[in-house]
């Protein structure tokens, strides 16, 4: 599994500022940071996917470099994937990175398999 290194960095500092309860997993072909034992933001080569409020969902879908995740082939209303080329600036990727910290103070915890 390969995942952008450098942007998985950024994203990790700005986490930590705020959340200790940070798990890293290997998933979907990249790198997914867990908050609070939720799927928060996941990072492959290219692009970054962000769980956020369903609410902002199509408002966010207008941002550059912004689309539906259709990983599965079905899009997932609340979760969309950002192009890494435009989170060329902390103020750009922290912008993402607070949208799905917000969520996950609300988001549903992902059921455990048994």
């Amino acid at each position: 599994m390969s995942y952008n290194e450098k942007l998985a960095n950024r994203v990790r500092e700005i986490i930590a500022l705020t959340h200790d309860r940070v798990e890293e997993k290997k998933m979907f072909g990249g790198l997914c940071f867990m908050v609070n034992d939720k799927m928060c933001v996941g990072i492959e080569i290219e692009r970054m996917m962000v769980r956020l409020d369903p609410a902002v969902y199509d408002a966010a879908l207008e941002k550059d470099g912004c689309t539906p995740m259709d990983f599965t082939g079905k899009v997932m209303k609340g979760y969309v994937f950002v192009d890494a080329a435009v989170l060329n600036t902390n103020k750009k990727l922290d912008y993402w990175v607070q949208l799905a910290l917000d969520f996950n103070k609300r988001a549903k915890p992902s059921k455990k398999k048994k």
